[in-house]
């Protein structure tokens, strides 16, 4: 309210730019007592193929020592604790280096995770060897710019409360995201390495309002009760490969979540983890149809690969 009295109308990647500034800073925002749930935190299933996917890749590049784990947004830590699991069984212990920026959460990754070195950006990560990366749900809560037949729209306060200051056809874009997928890029093409990025969005660049709140698992306004919602939009998965090729490393994906999980196994995994704990069957099985079905989070989260020139493609892709 001050910078809108102070500055005028704020534009809608300031807007969310300080929301989720202060959302992130302020709390724990996963699990069943936060606003959502991530693909992690449903199945231990999730993390661990991730984890035999990059196991995978670094062996068919020949196993460099030096190779490092990264996450970026990684939440409270579970996928990698999972992950990293299937790595050490394998004989794969990466030093694990987190992009986190919330005090709050990473706490809660250095007690779950042990020794871990923490980041505020991607370009704050080491540069003398291959990464291994996981981008899962991070680039969807940067924030976007939108425009409006060409005009960028704005949040002001109208009456009393706050509003947009123009509707129509909207055409959204996201600087925040660019820049950090170029980062990312370009930190992979010398060192070596692959990045895994997951998130929710759609395969090809359209127009389309995609801005969205999420409280207590369920949709909220936007403009409703800013800083204590979470905010994100889809990712343009077109986009970011367009970017990541402009930047020299190579592209394997999209592909659908839900078949991507199936074509590393995740039915072999769930029927192994039934049969060691019987009890849990159903339970196990209702988590492997949240993370695949099609009407869940099957097709609507893609799996998009970035990775080095003289590193294969990863499986699944």
């Amino acid at each position: 309210m001050e910078r809108l009295r102070s500055d005028g109308p704020l534009s809608v990647e300031a807007y969310m730019d300080a929301c989720n500034a202060y959302y992130y800073a302020t709390r724990d925002p996963l699990g069943a007592a936060g606003d959502f749930t991530t693909a992690p935190e449903i199945s231990q299933m999730f993390g661990e193929l991730v984890g035999a996917a990059l196991t995978d890749v670094w062996r068919r590049a020949g196993a460099p020592a030096n190779v490092r784990y990264v996450e970026l947004g990684p939440g409270r830590g579970t996928l990698a604790r999972d992950a990293l699991r299937v790595m050490r069984s394998a004989g794969l212990t990466p030093p694990v280096h987190l992009v986190e920026i919330s005090p709050t959460l990473r706490a809660a990754q250095a007690a779950l995770l042990g020794e871990v070195t923490h980041h505020d950006h991607i370009g704050d990560l080491p540069c003398d060897g291959p990464l291994l990366v996981v981008a899962n749900e991070f680039l969807d809560a940067l924030p976007i710019r939108q425009h409006v037949g060409g005009v960028e729209r704005h949040v002001e306060w109208i009456g009393d409360g706050l509003a947009f200051d123009r509707d129509g056809e909207i055409v959204e874009s996201s600087p925040s995201r660019d820049e950090a997928v170029r980062a990312l890029a370009e930190g992979l093409v010398p060192l070596g390495g692959v990045a895994l990025v997951i998130d929710y969005g759609h395969e090809r660049s359209a127009p389309g309002d995609t801005l969205q709140a999420v409280r207590g698992h369920r949709f909220a306004p936007v403009l409703a009760d800013p800083g204590e919602n979470d905010l994100t939009s889809h990712v343009d998965f077109q986009r970011v490969g367009e970017l990541a090729r402009e930047a020299g490393a190579f592209v394997a994906g999209p592909a659908e979540q839900g078949a991507w999980l199936e074509r590393l196994g995740i039915q072999a995994r769930a029927r192994a983890l039934a049969n060691a704990s019987p009890d849990r069957a159903g339970e196990i099985e209702a988590a492997r149809a949240r993370l695949c079905r099609p009407d869940q989070m099957g097709s609507l989260f893609k799996v998009l690969a970035i990775h080095a020139p003289d590193w294969p493609r990863p499986a699944g892709l």
